[in-house]
């Protein structure tokens, strides 16, 4: 009888456990310890930088991320390992946490998944492109266009209701980027190790 694909593939023990980990993170109320504060982090609370990716500024603000984690891994699935995902998804993290800090002092607070979805998606289109899938362009343009639009317009009023807070744009431009940047790299040492198995 043959052995069953997980749906999510190979990626999905670590995508139960970041779920989980957003969930009861929710619930525990340790945002003042754990979120994204500039100025905490630059009294050396650096933990929070990975962190405050975690939390969410309401139910509808956690739904909505872990909803569009689930879609965007199951639309590139074929892409992820274990332990390739679970990398990816730190890095993510931590540039995500390091971009805002260097580039952005106005953003002094920050909560929230989606600028690392944004790297993901971002990811995952490259990958589609590298693998010959020609929808890897249309996904890659389209969030580039969506950031671009997002930059110059603002975000959605509705989003920011629905949250109750500011849509943090400049998190979803870091995303974008970093995506980039991790497919890049993996790439090149991807290519190196190639050269060294040879």
């Amino acid at each position: 009888m043959p052995k069953l694909t997980p749906l999510f593939g190979k990626a999905l023990p670590a995508m139960v456990l970041i779920s989980f980990c957003s969930i009861v993170l929710f619930y525990a109320n340790i945002d003042d310890l754990l979120a994204y504060k500039r100025n905490e982090i630059a009294l050396g609370e650096y933990w929070r930088l990975f962190t405050g990716n975690f939390l969410h500024t309401n139910i509808w603000h956690l739904v909505m991320n872990l909803s569009g984690f689930w879609v965007i891994i199951l639309l590139h699935q074929q892409h992820y390992r274990l332990i390739d995902f679970t990398l990816l998804f730190s890095a993510l993290c931590l540039l995500q946490g390091a971009g805002l800090s260097l580039f952005y002092p106005n953003v002094l607070g920050y909560v929230g998944l989606s600028g690392v979805l944004h790297g993901i998606f971002t990811y995952g289109a490259m990958k589609d492109i590298q693998v010959g899938m020609r929808s890897g362009y249309l996904l890659l343009t389209g969030v580039i266009i969506k950031v671009g639009h997002e930059q110059w317009f603002g975000a959605s009023e509705q989003v920011t209701r629905m949250i109750g807070a500011d849509v943090a744009t400049e998190a979803h431009l870091v995303g974008v980027i970093t995506g980039v940047i991790l497919f890049v790299c993996a790439v090149f040492f991807s290519n190196i190790f190639c050269k060294e198995k040879r």
